[in-house]
């Protein structure tokens, strides 16, 4: 047979699907996540110093590790080098304070891994996004700790002293108050967006967190309507309740969550429609919990409860099958 003729037949050829295939992988979108979020982990390191390299090493290798451990006690294939791991104990390192004892974030990175991941079997079955699940494990099980802010080198750090985070004095003393502490509302937001505040390690700069963001969407990995739903439900909430939307929408961890956790592919649902029901909920339950809850921060738990009702979330927005009516 020839080479033209052999050419020809191949045209010709059924295989099993996918007959469309692209470059992307998991390890390849996995990494891109930690790339994206890189720079505002580097911009921690130099806001709270070497507490919070300590604390970033110690989330990303116990959550390597335990994910490795667990693969082979499981005999399964070893694919720690996909990035996932290491993407959870990034993502569980930028939602915790940088002061946190050493084995704080070792045990929130093994629970993460080992109860919200594995016991569920593993990347792509878990109903949580794990490095939300850890959060919530050492919020429960360490409440002050998990509450303590260190004063940041962006706003006049001086070792050894804290300081609370700017929804904590809103919680607490209230809108003037909050004003107060920064000066004027211009330096307010000023400070909001470039970092200049407390809060956890990753939460901080609005600017480097948007720009990774931003990248995510261009790549296609994620789609803008997640986060720019949930932050503006976040915005037009607060508005409504009469509070200022622009210190909502940049403070907490809502722009890491939004752009970062409430994307995560294994938790979201399958359709756009449905992952706009998700954003709006996320949205305003993180408005429920910060102006009506006992905490001063509610994106965890928004996320964290939008998870649970994705499936019914995807049974209620399939999509019609090809051909079919309604």
């Amino acid at each position: 047979m020839s080479t033209e003729t052999k050419i020809e037949l191949d045209k010709f050829m059924v295989s099993a699907s996918p007959h469309i295939r692209c470059d992307e992988s998991i390890s390849k979108i996995m990494w891109s996540v930690n790339a994206a979020l890189a720079p505002a982990a580097l911009f921690s390191i130099y806001n709270f110093g070497m507490p919070a390299l300590t604390t970033m090493l110690l989330c990303i290798l116990s959550a390597v590790v335990t994910e490795y451990l667990i693969l082979k006690w499981q005999k399964k294939p070893m694919v720690v080098k996909d990035g996932s791991a290491f993407l959870t104990g990034l993502l569980l390192a930028m939602n915790i304070p940088a002061s946190l004892p050493w084995y704080m974030p070792l045990a929130g990175s093994v629970f993460a891994i080992a109860i919200a991941k594995h016991t569920m079997g593993g990347l792509g079955f878990n109903i949580f996004n794990p490095a939300l699940i850890g959060r919530a494990f050492l919020l429960a099980s360490w409440p002050i700790a998990m509450t303590t802010w260190p004063i940041t080198a962006m706003a006049g750090k001086v070792d050894g002293l804290t300081s609370a985070t700017p929804l904590g004095i809103l919680k607490l003393q209230g809108y003037e108050k909050l004003v107060q502490h920064f000066g004027d509302t211009a330096t307010m937001y000023k400070s909001m967006f470039l970092g200049m505040r407390t809060g956890s390690m990753g939460e901080t700069s609005a600017l480097l967190l948007l720009l990774g963001g931003i990248y995510l969407i261009y790549k296609g990995y994620i789609k803008w309507q997640v986060p720019v739903i949930m932050i503006g439900t976040v915005g037009v909430l607060t508005t409504a309740f009469g509070g200022d939307p622009l210190l909502h929408m940049m403070s907490g961890g809502l722009i890491l969550g939004a752009f970062y956790m409430a994307t995560d592919m294994v938790t979201i649902p399958i359709t756009t429609k449905g992952q706009i029901i998700f954003a709006i909920g996320a949205g305003a339950l993180t408005v429920l919990i910060r102006l009506k809850g006992g905490y001063p921060e509610g994106v965890c738990y928004g996320i964290l409860l939008m998870n649970c009702i994705t499936p019914l979330i995807d049974r209620l927005v399939r999509p019609v099958k090809y051909g079919a009516r309604r």
